[in-house]
């Protein structure tokens, strides 16, 4: 129990090491991006902010890589030590050993998902408001609740709010839709109700339309009227609606499930979040994988040689696992492969390579 609570401080040392030197980096470089992107106004106090909320993404992203490196620093180090000689010299075995940080491994997993990914899916969101305000134009924005689906354009006349009981699958078509136009420094100035509204042509095209006219009107429901037909000129594009939904990271795991679930009683697909879904759950696996196959080639005397080609091997084999897992990310986001083949068939697949390549090697 003591020879495995140090090896398992030695790799979270190790782990926070790697994690500190990836933060610092790229903070840096984010910095110099903020000020080359915007004029931010408040110099490189702004730029700094930006960055600090901006780099906790591009970490997550990047933590199978982080697991694996701090897993090549380790077995380095107690390689280098002589500690690998004695510990197998007790008489314990390489996959004994291993025990430890696999086990860190999937603690630091499970912390990243339940506490990381709020904090990632908080900072992204915050960086969206700060940057929105050194962005020029209207934006528009679209929302998912169980009350149905929501969409906000903006013009020179002023903005209008968009609600639907449902819609298809790209958001340009809406049943049961409800507008409500607003015009700069004033109220509401009015309300449509349509049974169908579709995007076509920079317009919404509204069948059987009920005006309410609410701006200087003395009774809106008195005055108002019917329509079979009705255009309303609309900046929105159905890759504009699509790209409004932003992506399944900007939403906490703790929100995703019910997040889908609107998403789905709203028409439209919510595949591509029930992969990122999945994935997140497979995280604590895929960085129990990377930690065996860190030690796979790296779990050796010094004296055997080779040391730079070893770490050549375990970083390529890294990013091998690292790009299946992307690719298998995009085939399950189009529907060729099921969720869950899609999120748990990498980390699986790399844990059964790296367990191989370990007993090949064991010789305890």
């Amino acid at each position: 129990m003591t020879l495995s609570l140090y090896i398992a401080r030695r790799f979270a040392t190790m782990f926070l090491g790697v994690f500190g030197v990836f933060f610092g980096i790229m903070f840096m470089v984010d910095m110099v991006e903020q000020v080359r992107r915007f004029e931010t106004g408040g110099g490189l106090g702004a730029a700094a902010w930006l960055a600090a909320l901006n780099v906790p993404a591009g970490l997550y992203h990047i933590l199978p890589l982080v697991v694996i490196l701090a897993t090549i620093a380790l077995f380095l180090a107690l390689a280098r030590s002589s500690e690998l000689v004695v510990i197998r010299a007790a008489g314990r075995s390489a996959m004994r050993t291993l025990v430890a940080p696999v086990v860190t491994a999937l603690v630091i997993g499970a912390l990243a998902v339940a506490v990381m990914n709020p904090i990632v899916a908080a900072t992204s969101k915050q960086y969206e408001v700060e940057a929105s305000r050194y962005k020029l134009g209207e934006q528009s924005v679209l929302s998912i609740s169980r009350e149905g689906l929501w969409l906000r354009q903006g013009g020179p006349e002023g903005q209008s709010v968009i609600r639907a009981d449902r819609a298809n699958l790209d958001g340009t078509e809406l049943y049961g839709a409800t507008f409500l136009s607003f015009a700069p420094e004033a109220g509401p100035t009015l309300r449509l109700e349509a049974e169908t509204a579709r995007l076509a042509d920079g317009a919404w095209t509204l069948h059987n339309v009920k005006e309410w006219r609410l701006g200087d009107a003395e009774n809106p429901e008195r005055d108002a009227q019917f329509h079979d037909t009705l255009a309303i000129p609309s900046d929105l594009t159905a890759d504009r609606i699509r790209d409004s939904f932003g992506t399944p990271s900007s939403i906490p795991i703790w929100d995703l499930p019910a997040f889908i679930d609107g998403l789905e009683g709203a028409g439209f697909s919510a595949r591509k979040h029930a992969v990122w879904l999945q994935m997140e759950l497979a995280l604590p696996l895929l960085l129990a994988a990377m930690v065996l196959l860190g030690a796979g080639f790296t779990m050796r005397h010094a004296r055997f040689g080779r040391t730079g080609l070893m770490v050549l091997f375990a970083m390529g084999a890294g990013f091998a696992i690292f790009f299946l897992r992307n690719f298998a990310q995009v085939l399950g986001e189009n529907g060729q492969i099921p969720v869950a083949l899609a999120a748990w068939s990498p980390p699986a697949a790399a844990v059964l390579f790296s367990l191989g390549l370990l007993l090949h090697l064991e010789d305890g």
